[in-house]
């Protein structure tokens, strides 16, 4: 029987709409609860170091008024690590962060950065809260997550939504390996209608987090049919 993926969605960019302007409108728990009717397993979002979209009061209204699991977002710092044990999200994803960046530009990396991740993970762990590193499907860095003791990886699937060469194959096979390794696998960044299909099919993969372009193209269709439509290409993908 083929196993369904799951689709989490990134509900940043509604509160970078809300902020442009200041106030309380358009709502992120509003977009998550929408989301939720629309088809979606869980709820991401990103608190960055600078506050850009989402605030302290989002993460707080998110983990006591949604009712799917939010997937917090964070780097790997001491302040976003107090901030994770205070509200206890379902699950912590680590991101490398840059303040000039205008999204996450690569992936976490994790062989280097061992002896800092280290604690980070166990905490969030002592803490009940599941923990995930966002790589670059690169074997070093898979085979360090699973050492680490992360159970989830998710594979940024930037380049290959920006068309680089050989970048499904290389998917495929981090995909491959992490799961080979007991690891939970997730994927993201970069993906739209158009190029969900080819990641969807990936046997090993669990989850796809999708934010951005739903968000974009919500402007057009509306928040539940961007997320019905995704969810739908995802499941047809999958199955065949």
């Amino acid at each position: 029987m083929t196993r369904r993926l799951r689709l989490g969605v990134n509900i940043d960019h509604v509160a970078t709409i809300r902020n442009a302007r200041g106030g309380a409108h358009p709502s992120p728990l509003r977009a998550a609860e929408l989301a939720t009717a629309a088809g979606a397993d869980g709820i991401t979002a990103h608190l960055r170091e600078d506050r850009r979209h989402m605030t302290d009061t989002d993460i707080a209204e998110l983990v006591t008024g949604i009712a799917l699991p939010l997937n917090l977002e964070m780097a790997a710092t001491d302040e976003m690590l107090a901030i994770a044990l205070k509200h206890r999200p379902h699950a912590a994803c680590i991101v490398p962060e840059r303040r000039a960046e205008r999204t996450t530009e690569g992936g976490l990396d994790a062989a280097g950065q061992h002896n800092h991740l280290a604690p980070l993970v166990e905490r969030l762990s002592g803490a009940g809260i599941r923990v995930s590193l966002f790589i670059a499907p690169d074997p070093r860095q898979i085979e360090m997550a699973a050492r680490l003791g992360a159970p989830v990886v998710e594979l940024h699937t930037g380049p290959y939504a920006h068309g680089e060469e050989g970048a499904l194959a290389k998917l495929e096979a981090g995909a491959a390996l992490a799961a080979s390794l007991g690891l939970e696998v997730h994927a993201g960044h970069g993906l739209t209608f158009d190029n969900v299909g080819a990641v969807a099919a990936i046997p090993d993969l669990a989850e796809l987090n999708i934010g951005h372009f739903l968000i974009g193209e919500a402007l057009f269709i509306g928040l539940e049919a961007s997320i019905g439509h995704m969810r739908q290409l995802m499941d047809e993908a999958r199955a065949a």
